[in-house]
């Protein structure tokens, strides 16, 4: 907006003289009085529209506000040269819509749109520059400390339950290790009572037997093992043989393998000479191939004593000795068997 300077006034003094005497210089313009008043200075609403308040808002009106005031007094004071009427008083407008009108000029003169409200807070009118920076870096500093406050307050925290993760985790390990170490050592102790006993038992059952070899004797002595029990063929009727062979030569003594009573004596066929044994609980003891028979039927014969001689009597090969051995009820087991059953070992 451009302002015309004040025209030549042709007013006189008192007195006749003329106060001051202007003359307008040759390329300067036609000139004419403005006079500014709260319409012309007044924003047309809706005209222009401010997009943001500029950090030299504030100094820029200030600036106009002072010269719409001094063109104010210097008009009055020519209105009044001019007309002689006393002074007219200039009321100051009130600094709401002083700011109100600097804001017009400037959206004015920078086309930009008029903004809703302003983000400038009221306590900063006064401060510097250098104030506003020192608070703004004041304040990001507070919100900085505040930061790195919380995050190492996080990572204490994280470094705690990790801590406290960790050592669950090693407590954890410890009594697992501590219940295995105890499982082991029961485990450990539980085998070797284990094995304590089955040892006290073998002693146990070595002392039964050698008591009970005492009482039991091998039926003849100097022999050699030739044929055991359940092996097949030809020679033996049923298929399989029956009893245990001890070859030896003929006249080799033979003896009661335990006290006992004899009830058979005499020639058995195949059998040839046998003798039979019955012990107490019933087993019958058959002793086969005899060459000769030294006892008789109803005699009571104790472990050791001799019943006869090897021979070869009967369907044989040579001379041996035929042990066979018949339960209570008759039937026939392994003569082997029952002799280590006795603490013997043929």
């Amino acid at each position: 907006m451009a302002s015309n300077r004040p025209a030549q006034s042709s007013s006189l003094t008192t007195d006749g003289t003329q106060p001051f005497a202007f003359t307008p210089r040759a390329d300067d313009g036609p000139w004419e009085e403005w006079n500014p008043t709260e319409e012309s200075v007044r924003p047309v609403r809706g005209k222009h529209r401010v997009a943001k308040q500029r950090g030299g808002g504030l100094a820029r009106s200030s600036t106009v506000l002072g010269v719409g005031v001094m063109a104010a007094v210097g008009a009055g004071g020519m209105a009044t040269a001019q007309s002689g009427k006393p002074p007219v008083s200039i009321s100051m407008p009130d600094i709401a819509s002083l700011t109100h009108s600097a804001k017009t000029f400037i959206v004015e003169d920078t086309g930009a749109e008029e903004p809703q409200g302003s983000a400038t807070a009221l306590s900063t009118v006064g401060l510097t520059t250098a104030d506003a920076e020192a608070g703004s870096q004041d304040a990001g500093e507070a919100l900085r400390a505040r930061i790195m406050q919380q995050a190492e307050s996080q990572q204490d925290r994280v470094a705690l339950e990790a801590a406290k993760a960790a050592e669950d985790a090693a407590a954890k390990k410890a009594s697992e290790a501590a219940a295995k170490a105890q499982d082991d050592a029961k485990a450990k102790a539980a085998a070797e009572k284990k094995k304590a006993e089955e040892e006290a038992a073998q002693k146990a059952e070595e002392k039964r037997l050698a008591e009970l070899a005492k009482q039991y004797a091998l039926p003849t002595s100097s022999y050699t093992l030739t044929s055991r029990f359940g092996d097949a063929g030809a020679l033996w009727s049923s298929g399989y043989h029956t009893g245990l062979d001890f070859a030896a030569p003929t006249g080799t003594l033979i003896k009661a393998v335990h006290s006992g009573t004899i009830t058979e004596a005499g020639w058995a066929g195949a059998y040839g000479y046998r003798t039979i044994l019955t012990l107490d609980d019933g087993t019958e003891l058959w002793f086969c191939h005899q060459s000769s028979i030294s006892v008789s039927v109803g005699q009571q014969v104790s472990t050791g004593d001799v019943i006869g001689r090897v021979g070869a009597t009967g369907n044989v090969t040579g001379p041996h000795l035929h042990l066979e051995l018949h339960t209570p009820g008759g039937d026939t087991i392994d003569p082997m068997a029952w002799l280590r059953s006795k603490g013997l070992t043929p």
